[in-house]
């Protein structure tokens, strides 16, 4: 299975970040250790974190089709709608 993920920033509640991976608790301890291994500096940055939603996938690439989606501008206003 592969599971996007959104989480949300406990110290700066405005900031989120989404995510794709196949051990969700275990990313999100690499976020809060400020060990993400994407390159990205956002998680390091606004963590601690908490996890807001997950939604799994058994085809890997409609997981990352979706990540993909819900980065988009009409994606983060379905987020905002709905988390």
């Amino acid at each position: 299975m592969q599971y996007v993920y959104i989480i949300q920033s406990i110290q700066f509640p405005e900031k989120f970040y989404i995510g794709c991976t196949s051990d969700v608790a275990e990313r999100l301890k690499r976020h809060n250790n400020g060990q993400d291994d994407s390159g990205s500096r956002h998680t390091a940055t606004y963590g601690p974190w908490k996890l807001v939603n997950t939604f799994g996938f058994e085809d890997r690439d409609k997981a990352f089709a979706f990540e993909k989606y819900l980065k988009s501008g009409s994606g983060r206003a379905f987020c905002k709608r709905h988390f």
